[in-house]
């Protein structure tokens, strides 16, 4: 899959998953813009990817504020002069039982992950369609989702609410975009290795009960996701458009759980 010379904006893209989405479409041949609202990791994620070779830069960004969407796309403009694509990553995750939940906790997630997709994702896609006006190609969003857009978790109240609303804000872009020939899709990842799983490598019991659920037996990697992600980006899914695809090991299909083999 070929990405030479088009612009993608990867929001959340300092580490994990959005990281390995900026790595993969660079070495696809895209130019990157990383956006985060950590200054430090995003500018680590900046200095991999310009080792790796990549024409990138870093805007620091808080996806769920209007006036940093706006700077986001400014930058992005002024450093590459168009937007292909966005990989609408940004979220958070506030854990807590749902008669214990917190008000301002519940308003925090969904601005980041609902709120901030929506403001990025209308920003972009105004931007692609004044492309599209001017006589150039259609570009492609992808909207990172999650399984728990289909469970509900009671103890990730605002996740899982978020991510069903981006299941939702994803096909309504899609219709809305689509006589552009703008395509917008969603990933909604199983179990992967990043930070929000990071206790499953000292606890075995959390590790067992993550594999007991999971068909194929092992933890996804970042880097599976962005395979995802470069073909929904690309026009090898030209006629890909309000979908959400699942990559996560065969647990959607599950009913009880599966054996658990120790390989201690």
């Amino acid at each position: 899959m070929s990405l030479k010379g088009k612009v993608a904006i990867i929001t959340g893209g300092g580490r994990g998953i959005g990281l390995a989405c900026a790595r993969r479409l660079a070495d696809d041949g895209a130019k990157i813009v990383i956006a985060d609202i950590d200054e430090e990791i995003g500018a680590s994620g900046l200095e991999e990817l310009i080792e790796q070779g990549a024409e990138a830069i870093f805007v620091a960004c808080d996806v769920g504020d209007r006036l940093d969407v706006r700077n986001l796309i400014t930058a992005t403009l002024e450093a590459f002069g168009a937007i292909d694509i966005l990989i609408n990553n940004a979220g958070i995750i506030v854990a807590g039982s749902f008669l214990e939940l917190e008000e301002e906790d519940f308003d925090r997630v969904l601005r980041v992950n609902l709120k901030g997709g929506f403001l990025v994702g209308q920003a972009v896609a105004r931007q692609m369609v004044a492309q599209v006006e001017a006589g150039g190609e259609p570009g492609a969003i992808v909207n990172m989702s999650s399984v728990n857009a289909v469970f509900a978790i009671p103890n990730q109240v605002p996740y899982s609410v978020s991510k069903g609303g981006v299941n939702q804000l994803t096909r309504v872009m899609a219709q809305a975009l689509a006589s552009y020939g703008i395509r917008v899709n969603a990933i909604g990842p199983g179990s992967i290795m990043t930070n929000m799983l990071a206790t499953i490598t000292t606890d075995k019991k959390a590790r067992n009960m993550v594999l007991s659920r999971t068909p194929l037996g092992r933890i996804g990697e970042p880097s599976e996701i962005a395979s995802v992600a470069a073909f929904l980006a690309s026009s090898d899914a030209s006629y890909i458009t309000g979908q959400i695809i699942y990559p996560d090991g065969g647990r959607l299909g599950l009913n009880y759980t599966v054996p658990v083999h120790d390989d201690d």
